[in-house]
């Protein structure tokens, strides 16, 4: 993914005949599967671009394909000045920062290391939403829930292996660094920007959009390596632009309009499990035995950071709730 499905709320929909259910399926696959993909495609691209410049790409086409789909559903754009002042905050923090994080990082771990610890995003949105802009009071499971996940960060990092400040441990850092913008930006988006009136669509191309103009004025500074084009390149970044940067996100709409966007963030569980494997697999990465356990407790944590589950005390269990 790389990125991080937006939380908008989801207007009310009734329950749809078998085909509309099957097609919802088959778009949180999908979703699933490109965000799960794009930690390839972002290893394949830094082959023969500059970090900076694989950043500046998908933004583009991202907000290229998002900008064709708002256009023909004849979208407007919002006038108030307040929504714009709030999407070029998150344009900053849950592209622009987290996105020249994950590829500067990509150049120095494997892309299924980058997958399992992108799955953190849902534990940084309950620190930042708690914590840091206090948009919500943190119940015992939450804590708990953002105890486990530390501890799996902790099993991946592999602390007794040594901790030399090496490139890798470093970008492991920037990693997390960027699921950290997420998080913000996620908990953001809740009070701040969650009752706009925009479609998600529109949010998305906004957000995307802004991001792409920010990038492409910076490109002359940071963008001006010399780049080497072949066929997996190309592909790969019109693939992660246009689908994991554009498109995924009407598809994840659709499953948030369908499914709440409770059901829907389940995706976290199945991007690490598609990267991981797609390293394997085609790139020929190695794993070791901490990272997959790490990965496993991240996951319990994620469970529940998101109140997914009951822990009683005694006070008796806490009502489960979204993120």
């Amino acid at each position: 993914m790389a990125t991080a499905p937006i939380p908008l709320p989801a207007a009310s929909t009734a329950p749809g005949g078998t085909a509309a259910n099957a097609s919802v399926t088959v778009q949180f696959i999908l979703a699933g599967l490109v965000w799960g993909s794009s930690f390839l495609f972002m290893k394949v691209a830094l082959e023969g671009m500059a970090p900076a410049q694989v950043a500046w790409s998908r933004l583009t086409l991202g907000a290229l394909a998002l900008g064709l789909y708002v256009l023909v559903r004849r979208q407007r754009l919002p006038c108030s000045a307040r929504v714009w002042g709030h999407m070029t905050v998150l344009a900053v923090t849950f592209c622009v920062v987290p996105f020249l994080l994950f590829s500067w990082a990509q150049q120095h771990v494997t892309s299924g290391v980058a997958s399992i610890y992108n799955a953190t995003t849902p534990i940084m949105t309950a620190i930042m939403a708690g914590v840091v802009l206090r948009a919500e009071k943190l119940t015992t499971t939450q804590l708990v829930g953002i105890a486990t996940g530390i501890a799996g960060v902790s099993v991946i990092i592999a602390p007794w292996q040594g901790l030399d400040l090496s490139q890798s441990l470093i970008a492991q850092f920037a990693i997390l660094g960027a699921t950290a913008c997420y998080g913000f930006s996620l908990a953001y988006m809740r009070r701040f920007a969650s009752h706009t009136g925009m479609s998600a669509s529109m949010f998305s191309f906004l957000n995307i959009g802004i991001a792409a103009a920010i990038m492409t004025a910076l490109s002359p500074a940071i963008a001006w390596q010399p780049v080497r084009w072949d066929g997996r390149i190309v592909v790969s970044v019109v693939l992660l632009g246009c689908l994991g940067t554009g498109i995924v996100y009407v598809w994840n709409q659709n499953t948030v309009r369908a499914w709440g966007p409770t059901r829907a963030s389940t995706v976290t569980y199945l991007t690490p499990v598609v990267g991981v494997v797609l390293g394997v697999l085609v790139l020929g990465e190695h794993l070791s035995w901490n990272e997959p356990v790490g990965g496993l407790i991240v996951l319990a944590g994620i469970v529940l950071a998101q109140n997914r589950v009951r822990l009683r005390g005694r006070r008796g269990s806490e009502r489960t709730t979204g993120i």
